[in-house]
């Protein structure tokens, strides 16, 4: 159980890098298929899109994640908590990787909004700091498969997803 992000006045999670979350925590990005692109530089395959290695708009915004170790303590199957109709796949990092390239991954769990569409979901993180092209380019590059989209490669390398490899 992790303690509770810090909070602004108005109730909002300061963006910060929480001591709970531990080195070799999975951090999952959750991969819709608008994140899906067609590439005609490796041949017209599909391919995750520079979307989702980006953070959300606005301020003090970061980039959406889920925190495997909690959803797991949670005796939940993390593969099946992270996978739904809109939530076709995801890719994972470590946090320890996730920080040595300048970033804060933090704890923000979400509250129902059933007026927005937004479920509860206690296992909600961020990951917060500058998104540049090339720290978006080696986000691409750290990461890894978690539940695999059939058919997409995590970038333009042209590595074939799990499904792919004979």
């Amino acid at each position: 159980m992790l303690k509770p992000p810090p909070r602004d006045e108005n109730g909002k999670v300061i963006p910060h890098d929480h001591r709970g979350i531990l080195p070799d925590d999975g951090i999952i990005r959750r991969i819709p298929e608008q994140h899906v692109v067609v590439d005609e530089k490796i041949g017209g395959k599909r391919r995750i899109s520079s979307m989702a290695f980006k953070c959300s708009s606005g301020q003090d915004a970061g980039m959406s994640v889920d925190l495997q170790r909690q959803i797991e303590e949670a005796g939940l199957d993390a593969k099946a908590f992270v996978t739904t109709p809109r939530w076709v796949g995801s890719i994972r990092f470590r946090a320890a990787q996730l920080r040595s390239e300048g970033f804060k991954v933090g704890f923000n769990p979400i509250e129902a909004d059933p007026n927005q569409g937004i479920d509860t979901n206690p296992y909600h993180g961020e990951v917060w700091g500058s998104f540049t092209r090339s720290k978006q380019k080696r986000l691409r590059q750290l990461c890894e498969w978690f539940v695999p989209i059939d058919g997409v490669s995590i970038s333009d390398d042209n590595k074939p997803s799990p499904e792919e490899v004979p």
